[in-house]
Parts: C-alpha cells; structure tokens; sequence
C-alpha cells in the first residue's frame, strides 16, 4: 500500500474506534465504503472487492468492541445478562451468514443489499422513535432467535450489529445508554464468528491479493485497528456527556451519504 492508502485507513480507524465507543456501532459500516476506494487503487479483483471490504471492515470490530467493552465495562453501562442471552444466536447466525451466504451474494446484489440497510439504519437514527412503555425482553427463545436472525444479517454487512441490535433493546424499553455499551459487548462475538465465516468460506478463492486471509486484508485491518483501539475508549468516556440523541441523527445523515455511495457501487457492479 502508498502512505497515501496507509493514511486513508488510519483517518478511517480513528473515527471508526471513536463512533464505536460512542454509539456501539462497531465501526465497520463506515470503513466499508472507504476500503473500497482503497482496494480500487490497489488494483484488486473487480468482484472481490466489495466481499474484502466487508470482511476486512469486520475483522477490524474484533479488536475494537474489544477496547470499547473494556471502557464500557469500567462505566458499569453493560447489561452482561443480556449479552450473554443473546450471543449463541449471534453466534451460529454470524458464522451461517459469512461461511455460507456471504460468498454466494454477488458484488451487485451484496452492494445493493448493505446499500438498503445502510438507509434502514439512518432513518432509525434520524428518528430516534420511543418504544411503548411496559414492553420487554423476550424469553429465551425469543432472544436466540432474535439474536440468529441479527447475526446473520450483521455478517452479509460486516457490522457489529448495533443496527439492529440497538433498535431492538430500545424497542423493548432497555435504557439507551444501557443499550448502546450492551452492543459493544455484542459486536465481539458477532465479529469473532463472522470473520472466521469468512476466512473459512473463501480460503480456497482464486485471485486474493497477497496478504489476505481468505476475504479479509490484513494490511487494511492492521492500520485500522492500530488507532481504532486507542479511540474506542475516546468515544465511551464521551458516551455521558454527550447528547448522545443529536449524535446519532447526525450520524443518521452522514450514513445516507455512505448509502449512495453503495447505491452506486451496486448500479455499477450491474452494469446500469
């Protein structure tokens, strides 16, 4: 990579780190669209790319819900019951999705289909819609079912799953800020799963780039979370004094711009 890529991905990471301590978003939605730009001038396999994006974006939420849950920990913010209700099903979905599902998406479909969920999570943002009162968790089945149906949609994505994670503790009238450090907690075990997925369902794949593991770039992911750690506690000590409300409608707006931006890639990738 040129010190100009190498630049790109670190600016990348420390915003990311940030967001994903701040809002538990994770951090890879806003890499995606960036990586892309990057794989492009690094001359990678047309219809590659987007899969590397996706994969390498997620690889990089390991290690930074790792920091974040660390801060978030210390803050007493994260609701581990929770987390630990929700994970086998984040689990097997994340590891279906990006073994399975993943590689047989094209970049025309897959483009397309992050594009229309990047939109989904903006309105949710945007709106910040308050849930009925009196409603609540779940039981078991519930929330394994829930959490199989958000994994695997976090990994055809490459979040952390606060896009559907989040809406749905606020929609069962789990606290916000409480929420949003229990998606940290999420984001690692949807990662860990998914980014196995995906190394596993793409090994054997003709054309990867020198330094890949299957989909992921590990040059990218390096320069990513080598800020990203440092910045994830940034953005979860500024969790509680921040209008957290406002942030999130501006982060609503700056994900419909990343959302052309797919919109666009996948009318490419189709030939329109």
């Amino acid at each position: 990579m040129l010190l100009s890529d190498i630049a790109v991905l670190l600016l990348c990471g420390s915003i990311s780190g940030f967001l994903a301590g701040l809002l538990g978003i994770g951090g890879g939605m806003i890499l995606v669209p960036f990586m892309i730009l990057v794989f492009n001038h690094l001359n990678f396999e047309p219809n590659l790319i987007v899969h590397m994006a996706i994969a390498s974006g997620m690889a990089t939420t390991v290690f930074t819900s790792l920091s974040a849950i660390w801060a978030h920990h210390k803050n007493s913010s994260i609701d581990w019951s929770l987390v630990k209700s929700l994970s086998p099903g984040l689990v097997i979905g994340s590891l279906i999705g990006g073994s399975e599902i993943f590689e047989a998406l094209d970049t025309s479909w897959l483009s397309l289909f992050f594009a229309v969920f990047i939109v989904y999570t903006s309105i949710q943002m945007i709106i910040n819609k308050k849930p009925k009162p009196g409603r609540d968790l779940p039981g078991s089945l519930g929330l394994f079912s829930f959490g199989a149906f958000a994994g695997t949609l976090s990994s055809l994505l490459g979040a952390g799953g606060a896009f559907v994670n989040v809406p749905f503790m606020l929609w069962c009238n789990v606290k916000p800020h409480i929420a949003m450090a229990s998606s940290s907690g999420l984001g690692f075990p949807i990662a860990v799963a998914a980014t196995i997925g995906y190394m596993y369902g793409s090994w054997s794949h003709p054309n990867l780039p020198p330094g890949s593991l299957g989909f992921v770039y590990v040059p990218a992911v390096a320069c990513i979370v080598v800020v990203s750690i440092f910045t994830a506690p940034l953005g979860a000590k500024m969790a509680g004094k921040l209008n957290v409300a406002q942030l999130k409608r501006v982060f609503g707006v700056m994900l419909f711009v990343i959302a052309a931006f797919m919109f666009n890639e996948s009318r490419k990738a189709f030939g329109f």
